[in-house]
């Protein structure tokens, strides 16, 4: 549990991005509830390789509101909670596929075991994360996916 919430909170850009220690879930839950700083943004975008435009359809908002976000102050809980999911989706896929590289191509391509759809397009809900979720744990325990 620790690593996850490790590689977690460096998606996100570290403890000094985040501007507090991060050590058991309760802190993130607190840190989430607060309202990420807006540089989370930032370090999610180069994290993940993604575009503005990309960003936004992940955490199903507007470019523009995300755009707005990056120059005030705290982002709102449920922004916070959704760039939360998505950083958790990220370190997952790259723990499971071994590389950036690799997890941000298969995060951006359709795949038949959701659809057809790219895991991207479908973690703008809990359901879908968790549909993705389980398709990164059968890849990392050598299942077909």
């Amino acid at each position: 549990m620790a690593s996850e919430l490790r590689a977690v909170v460096d998606e996100l850009g570290g403890e000094a991005v985040l501007g507090r220690r991060l050590e058991r879930d309760a802190d993130l839950q607190s840190a989430i509830r607060e309202g990420f700083p807006q540089k989370v943004i930032g370090e999610l975008l180069e994290a993940a390789d993604l575009s503005i435009k990309e960003l936004a359809a992940a955490l199903d908002l507007s470019p523009r509101s995300l755009q707005r976000r990056r120059r005030e102050g705290r982002l709102a809980r449920y922004e916070s909670d959704r760039i939360y999911r998505l950083a958790r989706i990220v370190a997952l896929a790259k723990a499971s596929l071994g590389e950036r590289d690799a997890a941000t191509r298969w995060l951006k391509r359709p795949n038949r075991a959701l659809g057809g759809k790219a895991p991207l397009a479908v973690i703008d809900t809990e359901l879908g994360a968790r549909a993705v979720e389980n398709v990164l744990g059968r890849i990392a325990f050598g299942g077909v996916s």
